[in-house]
C-alpha cells in the first residue's frame, strides 16, 4: 500500500465511521481530508479531491468550522478561503482571567507503509498512531453506562523509538452515561 492509497483508505473509513456516529459521511470525509492534507486547502481543492458539489462542500465546511474542527486560514495575497484541520486550541479561566490560545500542531512526515520518518524533531507529532481499545457497557433500563480505555502502542512524538518503558503514548480513559428517551 502506498501513501496515496493509505490516504484514500483513511478518508473512506473516517467517512464510514462518521456515518455510524450519526454524522454526515461527506462531512467526516472532508474532516479526514483536511487532517491529512500537508497544506491548507481551498473549497475547489476539497471539491476535486472528494468529487462533491460546491454547495455540499460549503455547507459541510461551515458546519465543521462551527464545531471547531476546521479553521479558516488567510494567506496573504490570496483571495480564496483556505481551510485547515489539526489545530491545538486551549481555552480556560485561571484566577478569574480568561485565556485563549491556538497553535498549529506540527507533524513529522512519516510514511505509514515503511515507518520511515522525515522532518522529525522536538515538538512534532507522528501522523500515525495505533493501539487498542477495551470497552464495556451496562444497560440499566432507562439508563446506559459505559467505560472505554484506549491503550496506545506507538509513541506520539516524532524521532523516538517505541520502547516499552516510554510513557509518551496515548492513554485514554472515558466514561459515558446515556438516557433513553
Amino acid at each position: 500500500m502506498n501513501l496515496t492509497e493509505a490516504k484514500a483508505q483513511f478518508i473512506q473509513r473516517w467517512g464510514v465511521l462518521g456515518s455510524q456516529w450519526g454524522i454526515n459521511r461527506t462531512m467526516a470525509q472532508m474532516h479526514a481530508l483536511l487532517l491529512v492534507a500537508p497544506e491548507p486547502m481551498t473549497t475547489e481543492d476539497i471539491m476535486q479531491q472528494l468529487s462533491i458539489s460546491r454547495g455540499n462542500t460549503n455547507m459541510n465546511v461551515r458546519d465543521l468550522i462551527n464545531w471547531n474542527l476546521v479553521n479558516k486560514v488567510i494567506i496573504p495575497g490570496e483571495r480564496k478561503e483556505y481551510f485547515v484541520a489539526g489545530k491545538n486550541k486551549v481555552e480556560g479561566k485561571l484566577f478569574g482571567a480568561r485565556y485563549n490560545r491556538e497553535t498549529d500542531i506540527n507533524y513529522s512526515d512519516v510514511n505509514p507503509t515503511t515507518g520511515q520518518e522525515q522532518n522529525e524533531g522536538y515538538g512534532k507529532l507522528k501522523r500515525l498512531d495505533y493501539g487498542f481499545n477495551v470497552m464495556t457497557g451496562l444497560d440499566l433500563g432507562k439508563f446506559m453506562v459505559g467505560a472505554n480505555y484506549g491503550y496506545g502502542l506507538a509513541k506520539i512524538n516524532s524521532g523516538t523509538s517505541n520502547r516499552a518503558d516510554d510513557n509518551n503514548k496515548h492513554r485514554v480513559l472515558s466514561f459515558s452515561l446515556g438516557v433513553r428517551l
